[in-house]
């Protein structure tokens, strides 16, 4: 079932050898261009192109240790900032 909102939102409990194995897979699906995800109830595939901006924040508490990596980028940026521009002053 493809959700329509195009969210998607996955939380479980892994060990390192598979969230290893699911970074290799983000690595792979960014080189190729599509990243598709599926839980079973919901998948979605996201096709990152040109320029992605790239955000990573670590943190290291007693209690809780958090590292967190998003990617982002706009679809059809470059078509957006491609268009012409004027700016007149009609008097």
């Amino acid at each position: 079932m493809k959700n329509t909102n195009y969210d998607f939102r996955h939380e479980s409990f892994q060990d390192s050898n598979t969230i290893v194995d699911l970074i290799s897979s983000l690595q792979q699906g960014l080189s190729k261009g599509q990243l598709t995800f599926s839980d079973g109830d919901n998948t979605i595939t996201l096709k990152p192109t040109g320029l992605l901006y790239l955000t990573i924040e670590a943190c290291a508490d007693s209690e809780l240790n958090v590292l967190d990596i998003r990617v982002t980028w706009q679809e059809n940026r470059s078509e957006r900032l491609n268009k012409p521009f004027s700016v007149s002053t009609d008097e």
